[in-house]
């Protein structure tokens, strides 16, 4: 199966120079890499600032497309549907701009589940990385990443959804491979929505019977020490994501997870002897929650309150 990978893009920098460097030398090669880009102006301004021509961008892939588009276009499921038409692929990768491959093995080992129709699961729709701390996180984002991404694979089909609750449906677009004919089938990603495209599809694609794995083989460096404020924001989003498809997560808890999460750091924090850090981490999940009992509450909320809160100003 021939594959192409697919990059978001707003405001590069050397994170994404990184990205398309890791890809030039995977095992498994991307027939096409296609950069869908936000505001051209802020783009070529960038690639000055890095001394980077279009040129330098393409070099090693056989096919490469730059593609820009207006900020008021864009779209977390919309843009990556517009994106996906333009490639022709069997399966095709979706990544964000600052997720750099860990190895030379990415790409082979993220996209084998989806060659395995004998599965004992059945057919494997998405396949997600791991993603791993950068050398420069801090203690709770390498706690928050080992949490959601732990080093063991797992295959995910409606029976999981009694152990792994809102679990069964988690992916990520910062690496993730999907198949086309089972894409296609489910009708691909929504169109508009703010936030979790990605799992808004795997639940599409968890009741229509196929399955989604998360393989730990297939790694990525990517990481975030977000401010409160913008946790608030982010989650804020989040929030409104879950909001706007209840035929998704009105059946399962979020809430749950994050428990579980506060929880465990907690004694981790405890173990490690770092009390001192206890009330940084629990300001930190307040603004998280803070954000996410807002968005999900955003109908009610003044249409001012929604643009100071939100991460996303022209969603809105």
């Amino acid at each position: 199966m021939n594959l192409d990978v697919i990059i978001p893009v707003y405001r590069p920098d050397e994170k994404l120079m990184r990205l398309l460097e890791g890809l030039r030398t995977q095992t498994r090669l991307p027939q096409k890499v296609l950069l869908i880009n936000t505001d051209e102006a802020l783009f070529q301004e960038c690639m000055r600032s890095l001394g980077v021509s279009e040129e330098e961008l393409s070099r090693g892939f056989p096919e490469f497309e730059l593609l820009h588009i207006e900020q008021k276009e864009f779209d977390h499921g919309g843009t990556r549907r517009r994106a996906v038409r333009r490639t022709h692929s069997e399966i095709f990768v979706m990544m964000t701009q600052d997720a750099i491959p860990a190895n030379d093995h990415l790409l082979e080992n993220l996209v084998w589940p989806l060659q395995d129709d004998k599965s004992p699961y059945g057919r494997v729709a998405v396949s997600y990385a791991r993603q791993l701390p950068g050398e420069d996180s801090g203690i709770f984002e390498r706690f928050s990443r080992n949490f959601n991404y732990p080093d063991r694979s797992v295959t995910k089909t409606s029976r999981s959804l009694e152990s792994l609750g809102v679990k069964t449906f988690f992916c990520s677009d910062v690496c993730a491979a999907y198949r086309r004919d089972a894409y296609e089938r489910l009708g691909g990603f929504v169109r508009k929505t703010i936030f979790n495209e990605d799992m808004i599809f795997a639940a599409a694609a968890i009741k229509a019977g196929y399955s989604i794995r998360y393989e730990a083989s297939a790694q990525v460096i990517h990481a975030h020490d977000y401010t409160n404020r913008q946790q608030l924001r982010r989650n804020f989003d989040l929030g409104v994501s879950q909001a706007q498809h209840p035929e998704v997560f009105a059946e399962v808890s979020s809430e749950s997870e994050g428990k579980k999460l506060v929880a465990e750091a907690t004694r981790h924090l405890l173990r490690e002897r770092k009390i001192y850090l206890l009330p940084k981490f629990y300001l930190q999940c307040f603004s998280k929650y803070a954000g996410f009992w807002l968005g999900k509450r955003y109908a009610s909320l003044p249409k001012k309150w929604v643009r100071k809160l939100t991460a996303s100003p022209w969603y809105w």
